[in-house]
């Protein structure tokens, strides 16, 4: 399956409360801090909904 990277780049400060919990959701608590996940439907659709706030990229 594939994996793919996600890093936050912008401040959740501001921010709607579910796009707060998606980050949380997503492992991410802290600016420039980067998680992996597989690339399943769920986790694309959290990546969606923040994708203003993170950079993702695919890793084979």
């Amino acid at each position: 399956m594939t994996r793919i990277k996600v890093t936050q780049v912008k401040s959740q400060i501001g921010r709607l409360q579910n796009q707060k919990r998606t980050l949380e959701a997503l492992g991410l608590r802290k600016m420039n801090q980067t998680v992996e996940h597989d690339a399943s439907p769920t986790i694309i659709g959290m990546v969606n909904t923040v994708k203003h706030l993170v950079s993702f990229e695919e890793i084979k």
